[in-house]
């Protein structure tokens, strides 16, 4: 049975609560057409560049520490760059249009690669991915947006399960886009406009229902951030609900159009197409 949410985050939304706001200090990068970012541990910033078919590796002072790709079927090229997830170990890349998951170590160098589209086992079959992550137990779990389902891997590569696929009942996945873990090793998913919860066994958990056009989900730690093209809400999971508050900005006007958003260490990292703004809490 879904549990509904619906009336929770509407409560959440409505007579919307602020977070304090944050003051901008610096921008950093230099990207074509940014798709997405992520922070590891030690706060490196990884960044999917799309309009280059490139991976950054960037320090939050604007060091650029490497970068690799081109656009190819080759290791370390890539075909459309949709998603990057990195733990203090490895970064995994959902290179889409080349149906498969290419998997580096911190440096950018060239780990292997997952490709099952061609697959005997149909099960196993993802194609044009738009996510990749690791749980805490080293389970990799790839967004299938070909199939619209969630396929699950051990630290091997070898195929476990798929969940949220056209069988998988009230927790079915209609529109999936992006997708997160959570320290708990809960999957959220952004689908359309809601978010499908499930835990790492593909057993749906939650839904939380939105009336925003949402274009991005990150998660660090237990931040849980969304964001529209000009809006960006949070919520802490240690809170044990879902309730989120608007992030505010003093440079409102040059938000848009976001890609994506993160908080890292009290610091909100924003994502344009061409650089990542960087704010700090402003003090009271």
């Amino acid at each position: 049975m879904r549990i509904n949410t619906a009336l929770l985050y509407f409560l959440a939304f409505s007579g919307l609560t602020f977070a304090q706001t944050f003051i901008y200090q610096y921008s950093i990068g230099k990207f074509k057409n940014a798709s997405s970012f992520t922070i590891n541990s030690a706060g490196i910033l990884y960044v999917t560049d799309s309009g280059s078919d490139e991976i950054f590796k960037l320090d939050t002072l604007g060091t650029e520490l490497k970068y690799v790709g081109g656009y190819g079927w080759d290791e370390g090229s890539f075909d459309q760059p949709a998603d990057v997830f990195a733990n203090p170990l490895n970064v995994y890349v959902a290179d889409k249009n080349n149906h498969r998951i290419q998997r580096f170590d911190k440096d950018l160098n060239f780990i292997s690669k997952l490709y099952t589209r061609e697959s005997d086992n149909p099960a196993e079959r993802f194609g044009y991915p738009l996510s990749a992550v690791t749980s805490n137990q080293g389970d990799l779990f790839i967004l299938d947006s070909e199939n619209k389902r969630i396929l699950k891997f051990d630290l091997f590569g070898h195929f476990i399960l798929n969940f949220g696929g056209f069988d998988g009942g009230a927790y079915s996945l209609a529109n999936p886009t992006q997708m997160v873990v959570s320290p708990a090793n809960n999957l959220f998913v952004l689908d359309g406009n809601n978010i499908i919860v499930y835990d790492q066994y593909g057993n749906g958990v939650n839904e939380i229902e939105t009336n925003f056009t949402l274009q991005s989900i990150t998660l660090i730690f237990n931040n849980l951030l969304l964001n529209s093209e000009d809006k960006i809400m949070m919520s802490n999971l240690k809170s044990g609900t879902f309730k989120f508050s608007e992030v505010k900005t003093d440079d409102e006007n040059s938000l848009s159009p976001i890609v994506s958003s993160l908080l890292f260490n009290g610091n909100l990292y924003v994502l344009k197409p061409g650089e990542i703004r960087i704010y700090s809490l402003a003090k009271n």
